[in-house]
């Protein structure tokens, strides 16, 4: 990512569910919204892997990587909302 600042913002943020098939469905249900995601000044990825959703982000800016952990932080609250409706 070439940029005008000093410096760039990398992180990963780790969903861990209680199982593999909780772990398909919150993927299958952001991987839409992943796709659609048009940003220039922060990129973001998602990878299953052992029963976790891995985000991994890079940004331009503090507030493009805060724009894009809020996004992570909504889709988690989505997800588990959802969850606790259909389990309960």
């Amino acid at each position: 990512m070439s940029n005008n600042n000093y410096y760039t913002i990398k992180s990963t943020v780790e969903f861990n569910f209680k199982s593999s098939h909780l772990c398909e469905i919150s993927y299958n249900s952001f991987l839409p919204e992943l796709n659609e995601r048009k940003s220039k000044r922060s990129k973001i990825s998602m990878e299953k892997k052992d029963g976790s959703l891995i985000f991994k982000i890079e940004s331009k800016d503090i507030t493009a990587f805060r724009a894009t952990i809020n996004e992570i932080i909504g889709f988690g609250k989505i997800i588990d909302n959802s969850f606790r409706i259909t389990h309960n």
